[in-house]
């Protein structure tokens, strides 16, 4: 009896590792390359490795992104004991600079049509807060050149393309890419991909595996709510947004004192901007003249400068935000589509503060004894040098006046001595 049930948990178990074996998971990977992302990746190959998955397909699309972060993922994919696909797409889809890393290090490469890969020099990968001189960066490329080089010449690809790539950042269409042998395959779509790799046989170390994706079942790996949380956090527009919504958090909080809500929403999106900055090429002195922008705004509201110091604020704010990522690479960059409308709403922000802080002091007060000036009222009492009763905004008052008003007479308030009113007759 046990064995027989220890046959049939045995057989239970051969089938379910047989059900796994034949799995191929999918994961989708958009965007910059950085913590979240290398993070995510790594889980990625980690999960088809503990399922046992025939291999692992990336969908690709990036402009680039952090050289460790990159490094990360490619140590994973060489020592992965299942095949890792990288296929760039969909049609419009790139494998710019670090994805291009990527692209060659997997042991099937594979494009969308119209799709493109290259653009690999090293400055576009990234380097957060730093210039680099003509010697580091010299330095730089040939680390990446000779980096970008061992992984093609392990993988059979065009070793001399991947050099180029780097050191003259060119870049590619998938035809010529095909072409050229940087990659493997050209296929329209995840399923035709899989058919088409179904029986090529893969080095992983010192074995060879046959790939056996014809009819497998595809498990779509998606992105874990943190893992989109910080990868959504590294888009520079995002950072930029989450940048100037801080700032003004920290304004409201700091000009209304006790609000409470501003100011942790404002920190909370400083914190997130500034973890975001980790994964971008970012010029501090951009930061520095959106923060002196802040100040600019801020001195103007309270001490009044007729607009003189928002103008300047303006031009900071400008200039720092234009200048605030340093990265050569476009999609690095804040959308000017995203920094003038910030500049706009931010603007108009402060200039309207500005507006109400010259028009209050222009306004006549409507509160303690200044407001009671120039009011007009009623004599209830004959008013004289020795006093009387008046009547003024619904209230009597004692009064007192230089000359004699009989009752009933219209007066006019025109000053204040504690409690009782300087009166005089209305002509």
């Amino acid at each position: 009896m046990r064995k027989t049930l220890l046959l049939c948990l045995l057989l239970v178990a051969g089938i379910a590792s047989a059900a796994r074996a034949t799995d191929v998971i999918v994961a989708r990977m958009e965007g910059i390359i950085g913590p979240a992302s290398a993070r995510y990746m790594v889980r990625a190959i980690s999960e088809a490795e503990a399922r046992g998955a025939v291999c692992i397909v990336f969908e690709l699309d990036t402009p680039g992104g952090l050289d460790d972060a990159m490094r990360m993922i490619i140590k994973k994919i060489m020592s992965s004991s299942v095949p890792v696909v990288v296929y760039v797409a969909p049609s419009g889809s790139r494998a710019a600079s670090a994805g291009a890393f990527i692209t060659m290090a997997a042991h099937v490469a594979a494009m969308a049509p119209g799709t493109n890969i290259g653009a690999a020099h090293p400055v576009a990968l990234g380097t957060p807060g730093q210039q680099i001189d003509k010697v580091m960066g010299k330095k730089m490329e040939n680390d990446a050149a000779a980096y970008i080089r061992s992984i093609a010449e392990k993988r059979g690809r065009n070793a001399d393309w991947a050099e180029q790539a780097v050191r003259s950042s060119v870049s590619i269409s998938e035809s010529e890419a095909l072409k050229r042998h940087v990659v493997d395959l050209v296929e329209p779509s995840v399923s035709a991909l899989l058919d088409a790799i179904d029986g090529r046989t893969v080095a992983i170390d010192d074995r060879s595996v046959t790939l056996a994706t014809k009819g497998a079942r595809i498990v779509i790996m998606e992105m874990s709510w943190t893992d989109r949380l910080l990868h959504a956090i590294t888009n520079p527009n995002i950072a930029y947004i989450l940048l100037m919504l801080g700032l003004l958090g920290v304004y409201f909080e700091l000009s209304t004192p006790g609000a409470i809500l501003p100011g942790v929403t404002g920190a909370i999106c400083l914190i997130l901007a500034f973890f975001s900055f980790q994964a971008l090429s970012i010029n501090y002195a951009g930061i520095l003249l959106i923060i002196l922008a802040i100040i600019l705004f801020i001195v103007d509201v309270k001490a009044s400068t007729h607009g003189v110091l928002t103008i300047g604020g303006l031009i900071a704010m400008s200039i720092g935000s234009i200048m605030l990522f340093n990265s050569p690479n476009p999609a690095m960059r804040a959308s000017l589509e995203v920094i003038i409308p910030a500049l706009i709403v931010t603007g108009a922000f402060f200039v309207i503060g500005v507006v109400l802080s010259i028009r209050s002091q222009h306004k006549r007060p409507t509160t303690g004894a200044v407001a009671l000036l120039d009011m007009e009222g009623d004599a209830r009492t004959v008013v004289n040098a020795a006093g009387g009763r008046v009547f003024v905004d619904g209230t009597h008052w004692s009064a007192f006046s230089d000359e004699e008003i009989s009752q009933g007479k219209k007066i006019r308030v025109v000053g204040v001595k504690g409690m009782t009113l300087k009166v005089e007759e209305l002509k």
